[in-house]
């Protein structure tokens, strides 16, 4: 799956206030970037609170980054299956911190619970939306990593691990609440050109460090399905921002 792609590189900061504002710095750089080359960006966002800190320092440094926000396409790596009016909303959080502040009309996330009937039907939309807004192929999609290595709602262990052929997969009995999401998949999540991983705190070293360790190849499949964020690497590349908490196991 990631065979022959760039090796991941690491770029450790002092702390979560420093590594959210050089990964703000250098998303919106990209963002730019594209533009002036006359591409519309697609941008694949995150939940979580260092997530949380990145888009507001997004909102911070916004004026002056020249991006056109109306010409940047947002999607999310993964939802909760909850209504729409939700704070739990990955959407809902990421429009709080900088999304309606900065005036993105573009914004596409799964349907929620009050929109439609399962989690299947929201994967099912999602997954279509993706294919007829964008090109699925996103420019930069950031994750994420849970102390258990679950990246967007890829747990370990867990059926959604095995979802082929399609973008989008229905989670249930999440390890972590709500128990009913929705996830892209290890093929659209590999998909993207960039892939930057954003972790912070100690409480994250240790998957880090299993993310990063070597094993044999015949033991490649496990070590994915242990720790799913192994199991995601960019085409141009693949970045992962940490903090020294975060850094102190490898």
């Amino acid at each position: 799956m990631t065979v022959d792609r760039p090796a991941p590189l690491v770029e450790v900061h002092d702390d979560a206030a420093a590594l959210a504002t050089a990964v703000a710095g250098e998303l919106l750089n990209r963002i730019a970037d594209a533009q002036a080359a006359g591409h519309v960006p697609d941008i694949g966002l995150t939940g979580g609170s260092i997530a949380e800190a990145i888009h507001r320092e997004v909102a911070r440094l916004a004026d002056a980054s020249g991006v056109d926000w109306g010409a940047v396409r947002f999607y999310f790596g993964d939802e909760r299956f909850v209504p729409s009016d939700s704070p739990d909303r990955n959407v809902a959080q990421a429009r709080a911190a900088f999304l309606d502040e900065v005036g993105a009309s573009r914004v596409h996330s799964a349907p929620a619970a009050d929109e439609v009937a399962t989690a299947e039907e929201s994967a099912e939309q999602y997954a279509a939306t993706i294919r007829s807004t964008g090109s699925g192929d996103f420019d930069v999609l950031m994750l994420g990593v849970g102390p258990d290595g679950h990246i967007a709602s890829l747990f370990p262990g867990h059926p959604g691990l095995d979802a082929t052929g399609d973008l989008a997969v229905a989670v249930h009995d999440s390890p972590k609440p709500p128990p009913d999401r929705v996830s892209l998949t290890f093929e659209a999540l590999n998909r993207a050109q960039a892939v930057w991983f954003v972790v912070s705190g100690d409480g994250k070293a240790d998957a880090v460090r299993r993310v990063m360790a070597e094993v044999a190849p015949d033991a490649e499949d496990a070590a994915r399905r242990e720790t799913p964020a192994r199991g995601v690497r960019g085409i141009a590349e693949t970045v992962w921002f940490l903090d020294t908490g975060a850094a102190s196991a490898i």
